[in-house]
């Protein structure tokens, strides 16, 4: 198997749309008003469900977190501290909630996490150097 994509199963579609489309910057391939909505970052698929269509497809019922969902993180990779840090600061003026202030951590990365409209956690993240050198060894 090869992972394709990743999804969240989301209250508000409009809402969550414009956040990852206009806040992060995903490509969006759907109309707002659909209910499966395929977004593209960086060549991965990034979906989003309505909750109660994706319940009426699958014929069940299921519990979901309120506030801030400490279930999963979505990672986001900048390529110098200082995007870090305007990257923070534009997603929490667009709507995020701030949950970690952008800092240095022991290991050399500079990150911060944010939570979408719906409480999703995001970090933020970088090793100041450009992507492709990111995982060359430190």
């Amino acid at each position: 198997m090869r992972l394709d994509g990743f999804g969240l199963l989301v209250e508000d579609m409009g809402k969550m749309i414009r956040f990852y489309r206009d806040v992060l910057g995903f490509e969006i391939r759907e109309a707002e008003d659909a209910s499966n909505v395929y977004l593209v970052k960086d060549g991965t698929l990034f979906l989003l469900y309505g909750r109660k269509d994706f319940e009426k497809m699958t014929s069940r019922r299921y519990e979901y977190v309120k506030g801030l969902n400490g279930h999963s993180e979505i990672a986001l990779y900048v390529d110098t501290f200082d995007e870090v840090d305007a990257a923070f600061r534009n997603a929490v003026d667009n709507g995020a909630t701030a949950v970690l202030e952008p800092e240095l951590e022991p290991w050399g990365q500079r990150t911060c996490y944010i939570a979408d409209p719906e409480g999703n956690l995001i970090e933020i993240g970088s090793w100041n150097k450009p992507f492709e050198e990111k995982d060359a060894w430190r």
